[in-house]
């Protein structure tokens, strides 16, 4: 089985030397790499090349706002990048996701939700935190007005799919839901991000939120 490859990037050590244990103790998870700062972060992460990022936000050199947009900025296949926020409605956690980070989840989560978030977040089955997410982009999202050309080039079917999607449904409850088998919900999810520049699922809600779709 080819593990996950977890870095970590926070300014506390105690918080770094936790989630090592926490991540190592997981017989599908390998801890690669952790970083002080923004800036050391993006270093390390080009090194390990880790699959998935624990990201703090706020940090002292560079914050995890500026380390996401780099890191994930450098690669054709960056890492996926969960960023740790200390409260659910952060405006920074909000930018960050903006700036590329596939979710965020609060730092004092149960670490049986950590471990989840990493693995949901590898696989792009599902957004991490759904609700809180949607949630978040109502708060500070600014929806446009006019419905982007691009979304018209989706099918009757994908437009449903999005729809679902956005609402934070996972492969499998869409599936269910259309009457469709997972790898054909997985199919139009990969069309769907395609034709709309999406990277990734959380990409895809924060579009339908400040386009006015969800």
């Amino acid at each position: 089985m080819k593990r996950i490859r977890v870095a970590l990037v926070d300014d506390q050590a105690l918080f770094r030397a936790g989630i090592r244990m926490l991540v190592s103790s997981q017989p599908d998870l390998e801890f690669v790499g952790e970083a002080g700062d923004g800036r050391a972060g993006i270093a390390m992460a080009a090194e390990h090349k880790p699959d998935v990022i624990l990201m703090d936000i706020r940090m002292p050199v560079m914050d995890g706002i500026e380390s996401t947009k780099a890191i994930v900025g450098s690669s054709a296949t960056p890492p996926k990048v969960i960023v740790l926020t200390t409260f659910d409605l952060d405006e920074a956690a909000a930018r960050a996701i903006r700036g590329g980070a596939s979710g965020f989840i609060l730092k004092d989560a149960d670490p049986e939700l950590l471990l989840a978030a990493i693995r949901a977040v590898h696989s792009g089955s599902s957004v991490i935190a759904a609700s809180a997410t949607r949630e978040l982009f109502e708060h500070f999202g600014e929806p446009s007005a006019a419905v982007p050309v691009s979304f018209e080039t989706l099918t009757a079917r994908e437009q449903d799919i999005f729809r679902l999607a956005a609402r934070g449904l996972s492969n499998a409850e869409i599936a269910k839901t259309e009457f469709l088998s997972e790898a054909t919900v997985k199919t139009h999810i990969s069309r769907v991000l395609g034709k709309l520049g999406l990277r990734d699922r959380v990409q895809l809600v924060v579009f339908a939120y400040e386009n006015g779709l969800a």
